[in-house]
């Protein structure tokens, strides 16, 4: 292959950094000029030293103002005149959509990656209608999408998202680097049980969901710690969580650009989520050897297998949680920590994320042959 510029759209620098660090490596080891266009957050001088370029899109990435939206498509469109790249990769669905719309509008070959569908897009009535339309246009162009399970694809399919001709193709999510996320020690302390949360925290990724399960939980067994590591996407959850935290049913520690400490202390990682493509929290803690308790949801079901790597709970159901929760805290240490190891295995086997590396290179290649 050629050397190329290579143009990455995302949401911000850690997600571009923790999902897409390989691929980046790949690329700049080939010999391509790499460019990440993305709001700044954490992580970008890890990002810097693999070999890239940043650009601050300037534009929150968050909300639905259509004057920002606009906004962002005019951003995008300056860059990608200014920069002429080759290639795009989109990720997020804001990136997707207006990233989309600006590579067609300079006529520049571009791969989508469907993150998850969004609760704009799952919704009913007009906001569905104007979400679907725009999702629609911008991978209208692409030379190929990425779906990262196989129900978000079937969603696209159902609802006439995809143009006839437009090639798909189904990868592990964003799969989870085995070299970062090694098999960890199960913690050993047999007394205390570490749950814990690690997300955005809004009702979409189970907040809500997590914190009444963990005061019920706590009020029961002295046992049970329940952590939280993120931000508060929604400001309505600050005083909950602080309420909540004051009286000893959780412990919040905030936005971490390190998680391996909390991996490492964790027993069980907990995410009741109701939205994502595929949850990278879950790939990563399975890698870590930690079980998993997550929803029968598409994006978070395909990272366990029920009873032996975890515990899937229905969707939106406060009292499985809680039952999953129990079930857990009646284990055996020795099973407790059998069960995570299962989970590292089945991590190896199905998420190793040179699977998605190598997707994104065959299809690359295969795009620079036709041009």
């Amino acid at each position: 292959m050629k050397k190329l510029k290579i143009m990455i759209l995302a949401n911000d620098t850690m997600y571009v950094y923790n999902t897409r660090n390989e691929m980046i490596e790949r690329f700049v080891a080939d010999g391509h000029d790499v460019v990440v266009v993305s709001q700044p957050h954490l992580l970008q001088n890890e990002l810097k030293a693999l070999g890239c370029r940043l650009i601050d899109t300037n534009i929150p990435r968050r909300g639905a103002n259509p004057f920002s939206d606009l906004a962002l498509l005019r951003r995008f469109v300056a860059i990608l005149e200014n920069e002429n790249p080759n290639m795009v990769l989109t990720f997020n669905i804001k990136s997707n959509v207006y990233g989309g719309l600006a590579c067609r509008i300079k006529k520049i070959p571009y791969i989508s990656n469907v993150t998850g569908l969004g609760t704009a897009v799952e919704s009913s009535g007009l906001l569905h209608k104007i979400s679907t339309q725009l999702y629609k246009a911008g991978i209208y162009g692409a030379k190929c999408v990425f779906f990262q399970n196989e129900d978000n694809k079937k969603f696209f399919e159902n609802h006439g998202l995809l143009r006839k001709g437009l090639k798909t193709r189904l990868i592990p999510g964003s799969g989870v680097s085995l070299k970062l996320h090694k098999t960890m020690p199960y913690p050993a302390d047999k007394k205390e049980i570490n749950f814990l949360f690690v997300a955005r925290i809004m009702k979409a990724k189970g907040a809500d969901l997590y914190l009444n399960a963990a005061k019920k939980i706590h009020s029961k067994y002295n046992c049970a710690k329940f952590h939280v590591c993120g931000d508060f996407d929604d400001e309505r959850y600050v005083a909950l969580f602080q309420e909540a935290e004051k009286e000893g049913s959780i412990i919040c520690h905030g936005v971490q650009k390190n998680m391996l400490p909390f991996y490492e202390m964790a027993h069980c990682i907990v995410l009741p989520s109701f939205s994502e493509g595929m949850s990278n929290v879950l790939l990563e803690a399975a890698a870590h050897a930690r079980p998993i308790i997550t929803s029968d949801r598409p994006g978070c079901k395909e990272t366990v297998n029920d009873g032996k790597t975890g515990f899937i709970v229905s969707i939106k159901n406060e009292n499985a949680l809680v039952d999953a929760l129990e079930k857990f805290i009646a284990m055996t240490w020795e099973q407790q920590r059998d069960m995570g190891l299962a989970g590292r295995a089945k991590i190896e086997k199905e998420f190793d994320r040179q699977i998605v590396v190598n997707a994104y290179v065959d299809e690359i290649t295969k795009i620079e042959a036709k041009e």
